[in-house]
């Protein structure tokens, strides 16, 4: 990859948003889409990639309906999918606090913590389908935590002043994905849905420059095994590993995405990664992860630093005077709740200035004195008790006792494959759900709202648009004995046999953490022109050298993890280069995006004249440099303002 091309206003990014107002735009849209009458469906088979929040509740609710699944997991069960790691909630639009929530105060604070950098018809219709993903949830019986009097309760999170989001303790996710899965369980047990675990897409097939089918290799056997149907569903989760660090799996990657990226789907804004304030902080160069203690702590603890430069007495040994609650003084309005890319820029910049704790002085202090005080022991555990007893198990101190200390980390990413109002790709037949795509979350994704879209793409959106592209497009039978299936076959064993045949003397692990931290050093917390330069020169070395001298051990026809680690790797080496240029193209600060050149008092300062877009990229080869389409963005109904959390 060297250089870019711009393609200002592509006709290859058709959004399909309808016309007529805001809140009528998606009942009259699934009014005008074409309808599968129930007796056919069963003559349509969809693949459905990922089994996690999106992929299983999308596999569900197809085959409730009466399609042919396919599910494919690199999980040995859908239950170990990522989404059980979303603690603090999801939001919906209930206004159960009567306390001034609405379906468009959670649409406009969705778009403003975004930095007005996503669709606002896409984010509208989030905000419409939340309420009903509750209800629906609630059927499963997903234990929501309730008030005294049976009602669901309510607890509020960043950048939001209304209470909105549903909780069961700290494991929210892990509730809501056993949920999903007992539905899609179901399906499996009545023979809608079947289940392919332990499988890792490797590639996606196109027969008339249609998505047909996907390559996939049994990570027990080593075989490479094909599935064809008439439309995929891509529902692999977010790209946050790129980093090393992160507080993704370990098994979290962009391989499938990454292949799809290369097949014609375009990739849109890459550079959007989310930085997540209330992390356990890096302890030594040994560690593989980092774990996220919940943004819904942040209800009850109050962030603070020593106000001495230096100051290394024990937290409970520092007075009230002597402490700093940088964010209750810089932002009244919202203090300790304020979007995740301010509090992790504002953590940055006291540990910068050398008000940080620990022995690293990259940390600030997540104190819960008061409100135990106030509230009591045990109504802090009812509410964080698991999270509490995860923090002490990993630092050995007793956060009843002594304040948390956290540290930002890269968490969720808001890029991904690029999708129209109907979440499909620029590859017809590829639809991209949750994490995957790019469409709801902007430049920054509000606490709370990853479960919330990875339900509603799943239950209340893709089954409705398959629908249609299944009965408008004209789609031969095709058998995973066509041509282009052999054709991609042939092309995954052949990379395999690559990776197997290099004998070099590095482990993937050395490249991968190699790449974390040009990652992490020029396009992490804070980005400028010249460190994103020398990061895409430093990865194109790196990869270079990878395929040179890296070392897989083991052999393609087995259980092979190394091999499996060393295939994400080389994704991650080319992806990462298209992060860093998306994020040197983008001359603004927005979001999570923040670019040193564009700030105001350390806050972010957008270009909206230049760059009010979705910029989605086109590959264009391994040696040429990719295309760089946009997609211009307006708002018809949240008018362009600068983002404040100060009143």
């Amino acid at each position: 990859m060297s250089g870019t091309v711009d393609q200002i206003g592509s006709d290859r990014l058709v959004s399909r948003v309808p016309s007529g107002p805001i809140a009528q735009k998606w009942d009259k849209h699934k009014f005008e889409m074409k309808l599968v009458a129930p007796t056919n469906k069963r003559k349509y088979t969809i693949i459905v990639v990922g089994t996690g929040l999106a992929g299983a509740s999308a596999a569900a609710s197809l085959a409730e309906l009466g399609y042919n699944v396919h599910a494919v997991t690199i999980h040995d069960s859908p239950r170990r999918a990522h989404s059980i790691a979303a603690q603090g909630g999801i939001n919906a639009a209930k206004n159960y606090q009567n306390d001034g929530d609405s379906i468009y105060r959670l649409f406009y604070d969705t778009v403003k913590g975004g930095d007005f950098r996503s669709r606002e018809a896409n984010v509208y219709r989030l905000a419409q389908s939340s309420t009903a993903i509750i209800d629906h949830c609630v059927a499963q019986g997903v234990p929501f935590a309730r008030e005294y009097g049976g009602t669901l309760a309510n607890r509020t999170f960043g950048g939001v002043q209304v209470s909105r989001t549903f909780y069961a303790r700290g494991q929210t996710g892990q509730q809501l994905l056993l949920g999903a899965y007992g539905s899609l369980m179901r399906q499996v047990g009545i023979g809608r849905v079947t289940m392919h675990a332990r499988r890792e897409v490797l590639d996606v097939v196109t027969v008339d420059g249609v998505c047909r089918g996907v390559i996939m290799r049994n990570m027990t056997t080593g075989a490479i095994e094909s599935l064809a149907g008439h439309a995929v569903m891509m529902c692999t989760g977010g790209y946050g590993n790129a980093y090393y660090l992160s507080t993704n799996a370990k098994g979290c990657n962009v391989t499938a995405a990454w292949r799809a990226y290369k097949r014609g789907a375009f990739f849109a804004n890459p550079c959007y990664t989310q930085i997540h304030p209330t992390c356990i902080p890096v302890t030594g160069d040994y560690q593989s992860k980092l774990t996220l203690m919940s943004e819904s702590l942040r209800n009850d603890g109050r962030v603070w630093v020593p106000k001495t430069k230096g100051d290394s007495r024990p937290p409970n040994e520092i007075p009230e005077s002597d402490r700093d609650y940088y964010l209750e003084r810089k932002y009244p309005a919202f203090g300790n709740m304020v979007p995740r890319d301010v509090a992790s820029r504002n953590a940055k910049q006291r540990c910068d200035e050398g008000q940080g704790v620990g022995t690293s002085g990259k940390a600030v202090y997540l104190d819960f004195a008061d409100a135990i005080k106030r509230l009591g022991a045990k109504a802090i555990e009812e509410k964080y008790g698991n999270l509490f007893h995860m923090y002490a198990k990993i630092t050995a101190e007793d956060p009843y006792k002594v304040p948390m200390r956290i540290y930002p980390a890269i968490h969720y990413t808001m890029g991904g494959l690029w999708v129209d109002y109907n979440l499909q790709s620029t590859l017809p037949g590829l639809f991209v759900l949750g994490e995957a795509n790019f469409s709801d979350h902007g430049a920054n994704r509000l606490g709370a709202s990853a479960l919330m879209q990875g339900l509603a793409d799943g239950y209340f959106v893709a089954p409705y648009t398959v629908g249609d592209h299944l009965v408008t497009s004209k789609l031969a039978p095709v058998g995973t004995d066509h041509a282009a299936f052999r054709e991609a076959a042939g092309q995954a064993e052949a990379k395999t046999k690559q990776l197997l045949g290099i004998k070099g003397r590095r482990s993937a692990d050395s490249f991968h953490r190699e790449l974390g931290h040009i990652m992490w050093d020029n396009c992490g917390m804070s980005r400028n022109a010249a460190g994103l330069e020398k990061a895409v020169g430093k990865i194109r070395e790196l990869r270079s050298e990878f395929w040179e001298n890296v070392r897989v051990l083991g052999q393609g026809d087995e259980l092979n993890q190394s091999l499996e680690y060393a295939g994400r790797v080389g994704d991650f080496l080319e992806f990462g280069e298209l992060l860093a240029t998306d994020a040197l193209k983008r001359n603004e600060s927005c979001g999570g995006h923040f670019r040193e050149e564009y700030q105001e008092e350390g806050e972010a300062v957008r270009d909206d004249d230049h760059f009010c877009h979705v910029a989605a990229w086109e590959y264009k080869g391994d040696n040429a440099a990719p295309v760089r389409h946009q997609e211009p963005l307006t708002f018809d109904e949240v008018h362009l303002t600068k983002r404040s959390y100060r009143e």
